[in-house]
């Protein structure tokens, strides 16, 4: 028999599967029972997918009965059973028997609306109720009297449902079978008198029979017993009662009346109503029979959506003995009410998303139903307006998520987004759903660091590997992509790499010093710090370090003359004749720091006779203090200290030894004479300090006039010459050409001014030292007047007068540079100074000498001035410089070439002038007892 049904479900599967596209539809028709792993059709090649799309676009199957009764072969793109299908289970008596599916795809996101039919087969017989019925008959009851029997149930559906009863062969009974509503109620029909006394008891067999392949049948065994006496048995009015009553019906209501006749009197004819014994139990749960009356009312819930028609038979019985009964058919419908609120179904959802994602992106699929039919079944789904999001209908009640908006994980990382469902019903019900959306974020920040630029200052010679400052940048982004690491961009200071300077560390911003530094071979240097994440593609940002390094004193002062060639000590000669005031010799020294570390001072420490000589302070001259007599020994030896004004002090010494002799005569002011023989190792070196002047000279104007052949050159260009006019016609007189040259050095100063600092015009300045190693040029192009004019103005109330080496509009500038000889450190003074001349207590010996934070303030406006005006060029250097000129003294002379001839040999320093010190920088801290310095002269 097993053989027999599958080969009928094998040929059913073979002639009966069909595929077959409706409006976008895709239907396959298979067989109920097949077994797990059969296939139902190649699910890949109906969409139009190749075998690689439906593994790389996820394609996976939805049911709306919430079981897998299928699975897709990812391997053959086939669409088979997962679960065993029975239709009886799934559809009842429907015809057709479709179960909907959903066949989802991603990248994009699309939806599929497959429809698989299962087909009936004959798997199940008919069926009775119970399999034993009893019917009790009375002897009198005349022939042609019917016996409703208990009707047949098969699930099965179309050609294998029931078709046909027959019952045993007898003499007394025929079947008679009607139809009802379409199907087949067996009616037992007595076709001879029956005699109690003959047979009391007969047993039939009742065939139920269906129309499957092969055939199936199911029995009942009906037993009559034959009654003597009540003869009359209940006659309904109507053989078929029908009624409706809505589902929000209260309980008690009533439904409708049934009512049955009679004939016979007394008890025999008294009726009691029942329900049939057939009768289901939710039958009787939901509904009440009064036995006295026939009244069918409501007795619990209805539900439409549970079952929205009830079919029932009712029993009328007499009170006779034996009892007899009359039997009706009951149906009633329930109506459907809009009780049931939509549901939200969210088939298919993305999270999180990228925050680039277009706009359109599709988020999720959404679908809505109702249990609940007509109008109280349709559903309208909306989404708060207040979210970036928006939803477009699909098919049906299935909808699209997409975004509406761009979207910002800066700004929002996740979304809750509220959808709202409404039915159509009277009145309407409704439902919310919330579903959440995190929003993934992609490298949209750069990194940002908390200023533009930075300001270090680093004291020289400190120690390599120092952290000399710490840059920070932050990015909004997150993980890899607001994680930052820092690195110096390769660039040039001073014809050196900046790498060579300095290092950073990558992960927290800290810079530190890779040497120490040297603040006489560079003083100042920028860094360019990259700040760059780990996104991908990564973004970076850049920030500008200013170094500026602070001098300290770490130079000692070096002695010039008398130099190391001429040996440690000086051999000087004078004549004992010399008066009061001679000078014997002059000590030259320079220190090569700068600011207050490289002013000098000389004093003498020890002499053979202190009396007799004296140094000066400020310009190392050595002269008599009396006249020499002839006690006083012929052979005196000084020792001459040289200090500098640091902090600490820097010092040196120098023995000079002075042979006073008899007869010796004032040497003439002839340089040309020829020495004796004594004197030649001295004449040698006056010839070449004088050659070397001459050479410097010849170097010096040389340089003036290339200088004023560019000057001239230009000036064609511009229609003008060195000196120009404003565009009033009138000459500005602070246009002009400067050069300084030393008589008895080097060039000290060249400057070559095109135009005032206010105009737009040029300016060129060379400074030369003598212990230089290299000389600057300078080129200074400022931009408007007005805006530099301001800038002068909000500096003007802050900076020493030493900090400006231009000529303004009124004023001419401080002379930083061309001090008064007697004001000039080391030995540039002229004439010899009292001990103690302009000496403020606590100061030091010079007069109020500028403070390395009033040269770094000087330095920074300088630095802000130039940031200021975008067209200024190389930033302007006001830092002073000291002048290192020294009169030459020739030895055996008392004579000395200065700069300026006609200036007297005494000359007295202005009394000094104390200035309210400045705020130094942090890194720069100066001690309190030191003072600015004095104006300089006006040139």
């Amino acid at each position: 028999m097993m053989d027999v049904f599958y080969f009928y479900q094998w040929r059913i599967l073979c002639f009966t599967l069909l595929l077959y596209t409706v409006e976008g539809q895709i239907r396959y028709t298979i067989p109920e029972e097949l077994k797990e792993g059969s296939v139902v059709g190649h699910i890949a090649k109906d969409l139009g997918f190749g075998l690689s799309d439906i593994s790389d676009r996820r394609l996976r199957i939805a049911s709306d009965t919430g079981k897998q009764y299928f699975h897709i072969d990812m391997r053959k793109g086939e669409l088979t059973v997962n679960e065993r299908i029975d239709r009886e289970t799934l559809c009842s008596q429907t015809i057709p028997c479709v179960l909907p599916l959903e066949a989802i795809v991603e990248n994009p996101l699309q939806l599929y609306r497959i429809e698989i039919e299962i087909q009936d087969i004959n798997d199940n017989s008919p069926t009775f109720h119970s399999n034993e019925r009893i019917l009790k008959i009375p002897e009198n009851v005349n022939p042609g009297a019917k016996f409703p029997l208990e009707k047949a149930e098969d699930p099965d559906v179309a050609s294998n449902s029931l078709k046909s009863y027959s019952i045993s062969n007898n003499e007394n009974f025929i079947l008679n079978v009607k139809s009802q509503d379409g199907k087949k109620i067996p009616e037992l029909v007595l076709e001879k008198s029956l005699d109690r006394e003959n047979k009391a008891v007969h047993t039939l067999i009742l065939t139920a029979v269906d129309g499957g392949n092969p055939v199936r049948t199911g029995t009942s065994e009906i037993t009559i017993t034959v009654l003597d006496t009540n003869d009359n048995s209940p006659q309904f009015e109507k053989a078929f009662y029908e009624g409706s009553v809505k589902e929000s019906t209260a309980p008690g209501a009533e439904v409708l009346r049934v009512r049955a006749i009679d004939l016979d009197e007394g008890p025999n004819g008294d009726v009691e109503y029942f329900f049939g014994e057939q009768s289901a139990d939710t039958t009787i749960q939901l509904f009440d029979m009064n036995s006295e009356t026939g009244i069918i009312s409501v007795k619990g819930q209805l539900d439409y959506e549970k079952a929205n028609l009830h079919t029932f038979d009712i029993l009328a019985k007499d009170k006779g003995s034996p009892r007899m009964e009359g039997h009706c058919s009951v149906k009633i419908k329930i109506t459907d009410v809009n009780d049931n609120a939509p549901e939200i179904v969210i088939t298919s959802l993305t999270s999180p998303i990228p925050e680039n994602s277009p706009v359109g992106t599709v988020v999720a699929l959404i679908s809505a139903k109702d249990a609940d039919s007509g109008e109280n079944g349709k559903v309208r789904v909306q989404v708060a307006s207040n979210s970036p999001f928006k939803l477009n209908h699909s098919v049906s009640n299935h909808y699209m998520l997409v975004t509406n908006a761009q979207i910002d994980r800066e700004i929002h990382s996740k979304y809750d987004i509220q959808l709202n469902a409404v039915d159509l019903g009277s009145p309407p019900l409704s439902t919310r759903k919330t579903i959440s959306i995190s929003i993934s974020d992609t490298n949209d920040n750069p990194p940002v660091f908390s200023q533009k630029s930075y300001t270090v200052y680093v004291n020289e010679n400190c120690a390599p590997g120092s952290m000399l400052f710490s840059v920070s940048a932050k990015d909004p982004d997150i993980a890899k992509n607001a994680q930052i690491s820092y690195s110096i961009l390769d660039s040039v200071s001073q014809e050196f790499p900046v790498l060579s300077y300095v290092y950073i560390n990558s992960d927290n911003g800290s810079i530190f010093s890779m040497h120490s530094f040297d603040y006489e071979k560079l003083k100042a240097f920028q860094i360019i710090v990259q700040a760059k994440d780990q996104g991908s593609p990564p973004l970076s940002s850049n920030a500008t370090v200013h170094v500026f390094i602070l001098d300290q004193n770490d130079n000692v002062p070096s002695v010039i003359y008398p130099s190391a060639v001429m040996g440690s000590v000086s051999h000087q000669r004078m004549p004992r004749s010399a008066k009061t005031g001679h000078l014997v010799t002059k000590v030259t020294a320079v220190d090569a720091d700068s600011g207050h570390n490289a002013w000098i001072s000389y004093r003498l420490t020890e002499a053979t006779d202190s009396s007799l000589f004296a140094v000066n302070l400020y310009t190392g001259e050595v002269r008599t203090k009396r006249s020499v007599s002839e006690q006083d020994d012929s052979s005196q030896r000084l020792l001459i200290e040289i200090k500098d004004n640091g902090e600490p002090v820097q010092s040196t010494t120098v023995t000079v030894d002075i042979l006073i002799e008899d007869g010796l005569h004032e040497p003439i002011s002839d340089f040309k004479q020829k020495a004796t023989e004594k004197d030649k190792k001295n004449s040698k070196i006056t010839f070449y300090l004088i050659l070397s002047l001459a050479s410097v000279s010849v170097l010096s104007l040389l340089t003036f006039f290339i200088l004023l052949i560019k000057c001239a050159r230009d000036g064609r260009d511009n229609g003008s010459c060195c000196i120009s006019r404003d565009s009033d016609g009138y000459k500005n007189p602070n246009r002009n050409l400067q050069i300084q040259l030393n008589t008895d050095g080097p060039i000290k100063y060249v400057e070559v001014l095109g135009g005032d600092m206010m105009s737009q015009s040029q300016s060129f300045g060379s400074y030369l030292s003598p212990v230089s190693e290299f000389s600057d040029l300078t080129f200074v192009k400022p931009s408007s007047t007005l805006d530099f004019k301001d800038t002068l103005r909000g500096l003007d109330a802050s900076l020493p007068d030493s900090a400006w080496t231009f000529e303004g509009q009124q004023q001419k500038p401080p002379n930083d540079w061309r001090l008064q000889p007697n004001q000039r450190p080391g030995p540039s003074g002229a004439g010899p100074l009292p001990e103690g001349a302009g000496v403020v207590a606590g100061t030091g010996p010079w007069p109020n000498p500028p403070t390395e934070a009033e040269q770094l303030h000087v330095l920074m406006a300088g630095a802000n001035v130039s940031e200021a005006t975008a067209t200024m060029g190389p930033r302007y250097n006001a830092q002073y410089v000291p002048d290192y000129r020294q009169n030459v003294y020739i030895p055996g002379s008392t004579a000395t070439l200065t700069a300026n001839p006609q200036q007297p040999p005494q000359q007295a320093l202005p009394p000094p002038q104390v200035m309210p010190p400045t705020e130094a920088p942090k890194a720069a801290q100066t001690p309190a007892s030191k003072k600015k310095s004095t104006k300089k002269d006006k040139k």
